[in-house]
């Protein structure tokens, strides 16, 4: 009898530790899509924060004429926010998916802030932001943003 009752101890635990790494992977997403999320706030609101006149502000109305960086931010930023709902479904494709939306949305912002000199902040909120993008685009095997 305890010869039967081994194989079936272990296939149990298997199965737990298998969906104790799912959930753990799950929450790590999460937590990395909120985290994204929060620092599109940050981003978007350090862009809006630069107008009213001076020299960066002349140079960043250029930008907006030819790029629309603010509007593309505004776009990621509304991007991450449907992704952060996508995650409490957990769909993995749907996921996937959702990133795969982002990270199209972050290449055009990131096309214009590595090629153009922006302001410190700016530039630093773009960098943590483009890092969380990046960790999600591992995850789920895209391409990363340059």
């Amino acid at each position: 009898m305890l010869a039967f009752a081994t194989p079936a101890s272990a296939q149990q635990w298997r199965e737990q530790w298998r969906d104790r790494d799912r959930d753990s992977r799950a929450s790590m997403v999460e937590r990395l899509i909120r985290q994204a999320e929060n620092r599109s706030d940050q981003f978007v609101l350090s862009l809006d924060r630069r107008r009213g006149g001076g020299f960066f502000e002349q140079i960043f109305d250029e930008f907006e004429r030819s790029g629309g960086l603010r509007s593309r931010a505004h776009d990621l930023e509304t991007q991450l926010n449907a992704l952060r709902q996508e995650s409490f479904n957990g769909d993995e494709r749907d996921l996937r998916s959702g990133v795969a939306n982002v990270l199209s949305v972050a290449e055009d912002v990131n096309n214009v802030m590595r090629y153009r000199r922006m302001d410190s902040v700016v530039e630093r909120q773009w960098a943590m932001l483009r890092s969380d993008l990046n960790r999600l685009a591992r995850i789920y095997n895209l391409r990363e943003l340059s």
